[in-house]
C-alpha cells in the first residue's frame, strides 16, 4: 500500500504491517488502520502513523523504556478482542504529547495501546480503576529512561528517513 503523510513523505507499507483497530483512538474513531514507524533521531519513541490521514500520527513509546514498574491490569473480554493466543503476543505502546518545551512531555498511562504482534489488531484501552493519569511527566522520575525492560518481541517497523 501506498500512502503519503505530512511528516515522512511517501512511504509504501506491505500489507503486513498493517496494524487495524477495530475499536479506535479516542477522539479518532474514524481513523482505524495504522503502522509503526521508526526513525534512528527519535529512539525510543515511534510514530503510530494513521494509513487514513496524512496528517495523523501519534508519537508513541513503550511505557517500560521510562516506567519500569508499569503494570496494567486487563479484563480477559479486553484481551479476547485481539484474539490473543499468548500474552506475550501483545505489545503496550503509551502516546506521548510534546509541547513546546520539550521539559514538560508526558505520557498516557491510563489510555495505552495494546497490540497483537501477531494478528496485529490494536486497541486503546483506557484504565478506570488505576492511579495512572492522563499527562503522566516523564522527566520527574528517580529512575534513569531505558532502565525498563523492552526486550521483547517487536513488530515491523517501517523505517523513515531524514
Amino acid at each position: 500500500m501506498q500512502i503519503t503523510t505530512l511528516r515522512f513523505g511517501e512511504l509504501e507499507i506491505p500489507e503486513e504491517k498493517i496494524i487495524e483497530m477495530p475499536k479506535p483512538v479516542l477522539g479518532f474513531e474514524h481513523l482505524k488502520k495504522y503502522c509503526l514507524i521508526e526513525r534512528e533521531d527519535s529512539e525510543p519513541f515511534l510514530w503510530f502513523q494513521s494509513l487514513e490521514d496524512p496528517a495523523t500520527a501519534f508519537i508513541v513509546v513503550n511505557p517500560l523504556f521510562f516506567f519500569p514498574d508499569y503494570r496494567i491490569e486487563i479484563n480477559p473480554k479486553e484481551i479476547e478482542e485481539l484474539h490473543v493466543s499468548d500474552v506475550r503476543d501483545v505489545e503496550t505502546y503509551v502516546i506521548v504529547t510534546v509541547p513546546p518545551d520539550p521539559v514538560k512531555m508526558t505520557v498516557n498511562l491510563q489510555g495505552p495501546l495494546l497490540i497483537n504482534t501477531e494478528t496485529r489488531l490494536a486497541k486503546q484501552l483506557i484504565l478506570v480503576n488505576s492511579d495512572y493519569g492522563v499527562k503522566h511527566s516523564l522527566w520527574r522520575r528517580r529512575d534513569r529512561p531505558g532502565s525498563g525492560d523492552t526486550k521483547k518481541k517487536r513488530l515491523p517497523l517501517i523505517k523513515a528517513r531524514r
